[in-house]
């Protein structure tokens, strides 16, 4: 059987499993179980979250303006969001959908498909997009400084 973990390197030197589902898995097995490892180096988590916590902070502040479908108000949606972001920072592909439109999909932010330096790029573009589109009375500096204030919350 074959599992996917994502663990992080903790005092001296211990793997340890880094989030819930890693947790359970590596509970599951027998006292001195033996495993074979590949081992990848993954992004940094914290990394990943202070990407989230930059997007909230966006999203929190995005204020778009009133409209309906159908007689039904529009919301705004967070997962829309991200991908909007995603997709105006340039990474996406384009598709086709049924009617022969194109459609942009953003890129999958899963560990698994993208690395640190490929990642840390996203973060660098959809900030810009960010600072450019949503918070522009922001500077990166003020940016990277509310995000990590929000990060210490987490």
């Amino acid at each position: 059987m074959s599992t996917e973990l994502v663990l992080m390197k903790g005092p001296g030197g211990v793997l340890m499993p880094c989030d819930e589902e890693a947790r359970g898995i590596i509970a599951s097995w027998p006292m001195g179980q033996g495993v074979r490892a590949h081992v990848k180096r993954a992004r940094n988590v914290r990394f990943h979250r202070k990407f989230f916590a930059m997007l909230n902070l966006a999203f929190d502040a995005w204020e778009p303006a009133a409209q309906e479908y159908h007689g039904m108000p529009a919301r705004k949606n967070l997962d829309r969001f991200r991908k909007d972001m995603l997709v105006m920072a340039g990474f996406y592909t384009a598709t086709v959908n049924m009617q022969g439109e194109i459609r942009l999909e953003p890129v999958s932010m899963s560990f698994a498909n993208m690395d640190e330096d490929r990642f840390n790029g996203v973060y660098n573009r959809v900030a810009d997009v960010v600072l450019d589109k949503v918070l522009s009375n922001y500077t990166r500096e003020d940016l990277e400084r509310v995000v990590e204030q929000l990060l210490g919350f987490l």
